[in-house]
């Protein structure tokens, strides 16, 4: 009797191999091959598998694509990406319901045969030979996860084509490698690995997806209706895709009760359970997922990470490497994001600048000592909707992170030049008798880092009105007076100025090289809230300067490996001389342009920046514990839209300085921010070295109104000067209709020959 049903088998597989010409032709690929089954009736005589030379092989299982989670330093959810919308689970969280309707619809012997189903394959062939056409497939679990390994993997189009194509050279790889699946794994794993894989419709990859897409619920909360619209949806998820209309989730419906029906042929459940179940609602909820920055409630910040995800070689050395890394995901990153910080930002830079707003403000947080970023705001919606003032790029960021040029820094880069100073000896009270206007003695004056001649004698920077005088380096810092730092920049070099400031982290926005200029130190160079938050936090750390960090960790949920990035910091500045600026600048809050704003109820520093014909206007400042850098102007081109004559916020400015919108973000995010942070003094100057007369003097002020001091604030706060009317009638900087000049609050014009680049969107 054994000898007898060996004979039938092999004839029955000889049979059916003869046919399989036939099948192909017909549009059914079918291969008759299977591995010894449990069960008689499945067995298939060996020696014709070894005929047709077919042998295990092992196939490549590259890890499922699905999402990555960002979240927040305290654990918040903040952000997801993904190429595929997936999430990975076990068995066990996958009801059971779900794996018997799979099962029962897709491969109802698939514990009972091992890759190939024989009698599944013979019923299907009759089938379609009979109906002329393909109506039933005949392919096991175990080579349907094959087949949808192979299209995952392919990274091309011709890839993907030649894991689909029919024919039967495809179809007997994938019962080679079907063979190495059933030898390497159980069947449970198998049925596992095929539910993580299977694309159901509506955008959704695996179970879990599809459960969260389709119903809103996990694959482990799934009842018996939706268990059959899911088990029924991956014969055709394109035809059956329920967010494509009524017509689409009419034949869900149906393929629904054609899943419940034949659970009940199989006595997986009772005719009556499948009755009432064929009575509910589809029950499609359509719930979607969300995906990438536009969705978070972060956005900018979510942004930066995800160029720092593709741009940043630790992260992958290659580009297509981290491309892969991104696409692929099943990252768990950590962030260094404060959600008290952000939302501090949030309330302050919508409180003074509406997103209706013409002009856009900015604003970046840094923590000192790890460069850490902890926030990233801005007055308008990120998205590409322009009719709700949404923007597409990152304001608050370089290009390589999403943004765009920036806006010109004004003087909040006289800082640079105070610090050279100090670092060459000079006290706090040291200083220079300078004039209302100052020029070049000659070209040869100022020397860039290649040893060109940079000075501009014929284009002379001036204060805004009047006459000047003697400025020390407090008292000049104070006034923010363009005529001292221009003389100050010549005395302790151009070059050492931009070597000081590269020191601190500081580059253009687009990428390109600093211009050095005359004109450098009123901040002619166009910058980005977080890399200008970032130096002043280097100055804030007794000059540890640390590159901005917003990934802290990063562990892959696969295999559970995590990889923590750890702050990049070194000493940029000696610490006494960081203290000395420390202190001098802290004066600005109690004697100079921030006087009329305030202070914030604890040591504080900072320098406000308003550019040439008010372009744009800066406020960076910092505690020992954060730092801030906030930035105002106009996206369309800050030369060709000035901010005067201008409402914001709800409110009208006849023109806006550093102290005016700028200062107040400021000072109302710093305060929300370290609200229950005890505060922390600056370490004191070492008077010894360079001297007294910094914030720590008696109030002092310039004779008001000073020729050398700048123009008050229309709520009367001094601020920053400006610049004389260059040769050509233009006082304005780049990106405007052929004008020359600087944005900076500030100064002359480039020299000759040197092209500066236009503002963002203008």
């Amino acid at each position: 009797m054994p000898q007898e049903n060996t004979t039938r088998s092999h004839a029955r597989l000889t049979g059916l191999v003869r046919l399989t010409g036939a099948a192909v032709a017909a549009g059914v690929l079918v291969a008759a091959i299977a591995l010894p089954a449990v069960g008689g009736s499945g067995a298939v005589v060996v020696s014709a598998a070894e005929e047709l030379g077919l042998r295990p092989m092992e196939l490549e299982e590259p890890p499922l694509p699905q999402a990555s989670t960002v979240y927040d330093a305290k654990g918040g959810r903040i952000a997801q990406f993904f190429a595929q919308d997936r999430k990975v689970v076990r068995l066990d969280q996958i009801s059971e319901i779900m794996r018997k309707a799979i099962v029962a619809i897709e491969d109802d012997r698939f514990y009972q045969h091992g890759a190939i189903d024989i009698e599944g394959t013979v019923r299907a062939l009759a089938k379609n030979l009979s109906s002329g056409g393909v109506s039933q497939g005949g392919s096991s679990i175990t080579q349907q996860y094959v087949k949808q390994v192979l299209l995952n993997s392919a990274d091309t189009e011709e890839g993907k084509e030649k894991a689909l194509e029919a024919s039967y050279a495809r179809k007997l790889n994938e019962l080679r490698y079907a063979m190495g699946v059933e030898e390497k794994y159980t069947k449970d794993e198998i049925l596992a690995k095929y539910l993580n894989i299977a694309y159901f419709g509506a955008g959704a990859n695996g179970v879990e997806a599809a459960a969260r897409r389709f119903f809103g619920v996990s694959a482990a909360r799934l009842n018996l209706s939706q268990a059959a619209t899911l088990a029924g949806a991956v014969q055709n998820p394109n035809l059956t895709d329920p967010a494509t209309g009524a017509k689409a989730r009419k034949l869900l419906l149906e393929r629904r009760n054609t899943v419940l029906g034949r659970m009940a042929e199989l006595g997986v459940i009772t005719p009556a359970q499948a009755a009432e179940a064929k009575t509910a609602k589809l029950g499609y909820k359509g719930v979607r997922q969300p995906n990438g920055c536009q969705a978070s409630s972060y956005p900018y910040f979510c942004e930066y990470v995800r160029y720092e995800l593709l741009t940043n070689k630790a992260f992958g050395k290659t580009q297509r490497a981290r491309e892969e890394a991104f696409r692929r995901g099943g990252l768990r990153i950590t962030t260094s994001l404060d959600p008290k910080a952000q939302a501090a930002a949030d309330k302050a830079v919508k409180k003074y600048v509406h997103a209706s707003d013409r002009a856009l403000a900015s604003e970046a947080l840094v923590q000192p000592g790890t460069g850490m970023i902890r926030a990233m705001a801005a007055s308008r919606p990120f998205g590409s909707d322009t009719k709700k003032n949404q923007i597409s790029y990152n304001p608050v960021a370089d290009v390589r992170h999403g943004g765009l040029i920036g806006f010109q820094a004004g003087s909040t880069f006289k800082t640079f030049t105070l610090l050279t100073a100090l670092k060459q000896g000079m006290k706090i009270g040291d200083g220079i008798s300078v004039g209302g206007s100052y020029s070049a003695p000659s070209a040869s004056s100022f020397k860039d880092c290649k040893g060109n001649s940079m000075g501009i004698p014929s284009w002379p920077v001036t204060n805004d009105e009047g006459t000047g005088g003697f400025k020390t380096l407090a008292t000049g810092t104070w006034g923010s007076v363009n005529t001292f730092f221009v003389a100050l920049e010549q005395r302790v070099g151009l070059c050492e100025t931009v070597q000081t400031a590269k020191s601190l982290g500081i580059r253009r926005a687009d990428g390109k090289n600093l211009h050095e200029v005359e004109t450098f130190t009123l901040g002619i160079n166009e910058m980005d809230p977080v890399t200008v938050a970032s130096a002043y936090a280097g100055i804030a750390a007794r000059g540890k300067y640390c590159a901005p960090l917003a990934i802290t960790k990063v562990t892959d949920v696969a295999t559970g490996r995590s990889t923590s990035y750890a702050p990049q910091c070194r000493q940029a500045l000696d610490a006494g001389v960081a203290d000395a600026a420390a202190n001098v600048l802290s004066g600005v809050f109690t004697q100079g342009t921030m006087r009329g704003v305030g202070g914030i109820g604890r040591p504080a520093a900072g320098k406000t920046g308003t550019t040439d014909g008010y372009a744009s206007a800066w406020f960076a400042g910092f505690t020992p514990d954060l730092a801030g850098a906030v930035s105002i102007g106009d996206p369309r081109g800050s030369q060709r839209y000035k901010l005067t004559g201008i409402t914001i916020g709800g409110r009208y400015f006849g023109s806006i300085q550093g102290a005016s919108v700028p200062g107040p973000i400021w000072k109302d995010t710093m305060m929300a921010a370290l609200k229950g942070t005890p505060a922390t003094p600056f370490t004191p100057v070492d008077t010894a070295r360079f001297g007294g007369c910094g914030s720590s003097c008696a109030p002092v002020r310039e004779q008001a109104p000073d020729d050398d001091q700048e123009p008050a604030d229309d709520d009367g706060v001094i601020d920053d000067t400006q610049i004389a009317d260059l040769p050509g009638g233009g006082t304005t900087g780049p990106g405007s209709e052929g004008e020359i000049g600087t944005d900076g609050e500030t100064g002359t014009g480039p020299e000759p020959g040197v092209v500066l680049s236009p503002d963002p969107r203008g």
